[in-house]
């Protein structure tokens, strides 16, 4: 019913034009009712008594919409992409609220738009890398300065891989900052699970002449875990990956599961040095490898697998290393029936 109400101030380009008004009316209306009523009123005490009003009132009003002309030229600043003026939000009431609201969507278009820009430079910086590098070995080839046998062409496939990599996490971000990341879940067993992602990464490990051993531990044996098989299998395949890059060339790489009160849990656990304490939330962040920055990692796996597992509302972490030290990557899945 509200939007139906007549609203005859709207012309009026000023708010404090619109209390004077409103003052003015306000005064007419009581005299002409008083006048009505008793038959005689002064009219040098009203037209003084309209005066003084209307001459407060614009003081008064001067503080009132201070806030409202900050937020029109902070607004218009932030359409020239200057996101560092605030308002000031003193007042208690409704005007101050809003400018309180005003600062934080100003602080966080700021941080947004800071992450977009991050975003561009690193991914530029993550495509030019191996563009680089394979427009250097095409170009020896063509010029004669090496042949194409398998190790040149090895090494022209595995930038390739590199490139596909970066551009399939890609999409995985587009389509989880989206939204459009649908679970199916399911039933099924580790193990299996575990299989699958194993053969994948040593095929992979090869592909980089990396003579890595897996191992795999189940307890119990038939343990079987409820979430989207596909999501899983992209999370244990990111820390796999993750382990091989980072663990020494012929170490040993142990994913393991079991379960607890929590619900299902799933490490990944290498022989490199491991991350340090202070470095170990940050490296869920994009394109952040902590110290580890060798490797040739998009520093997108880890924060996918790190979406994927809020996606089926689990926890990961990194965990104290055991014995040997490297680092150990922890995945807590709920059970069944708190997903």
């Amino acid at each position: 019913m509200m939007e139906f109400l007549p609203r005859p101030l709207d012309p009026l380009r000023s708010i404090k034009v619109k209390l004077g008004v409103t003052l003015v009316g306000a005064g007419a209306a009581g005299i002409a009712v008083f006048s009505y009523g008793m038959g005689f009123f002064p009219p040098k005490t009203a037209l003084t008594a309209i005066v003084v009003a209307l001459v407060t009132s614009q003081a008064l009003a001067n503080g009132m919409t201070a806030p409202l002309r900050e937020m029109t030229a902070a607004a218009r600043a932030m359409a020239r992409g200057d996101y560092s003026r605030r308002v000031r939000a003193t007042s208690r009431d409704e005007v101050g609220q809003l400018a309180a609201a005003f600062n934080q969507m100003a602080a966080d278009l700021a941080s947004a738009d800071q992450q977009r820009r991050e975003l561009i430079a690193n991914v530029s910086h993550e495509l030019r890398t191996p563009i680089s590098a394979l427009r250097a070995v095409l170009e020896n080839i063509v010029d004669g300065v090496a042949a194409p046998d398998p190790a040149t062409l090895r090494t022209a496939l595995a930038q390739t891989e590199r490139l596909g990599r970066l551009i399939t996490e890609l999409l995985d971000l587009s389509r989880i900052d989206a939204g459009v990341l649908a679970l199916d879940l399911e039933e099924f067993a580790v193990a299996d699970l575990f299989a699958d992602v194993v053969a994948e990464a040593e095929v992979a490990a090869g592909a980089r002449d990396r003579k890595i051993g897996f191992r795999i531990e189940v307890v119990p044996a038939d343990l079987t875990v409820h979430a989207d098989r596909e999501r899983l299998h992209q999370v244990v395949v990111n820390l796999l990956d993750n382990a091989v890059r980072h663990g020494p060339a012929d170490g040993t790489v142990t994913v393991r599961g079991f379960a607890e009160p929590a619900g299902v849990v799933i490490e990944v656990a290498d022989e490199g040095p491991g991350i340090p304490a202070e470095e170990r939330e940050r490296v869920f962040e994009r394109f952040t490898r902590g110290g580890r920055s060798t490797g040739g990692g998009t520093g997108l796996g880890l924060a996918i697998a790190r979406w994927m597992v809020e996606l089926h509302h689990g926890g990961i972490s990194v965990a104290d290393a055991e014995d040997p030290p490297g680092c150990r990557i922890r995945v807590t899945l709920p059970g069944p029936d708190s997903t």
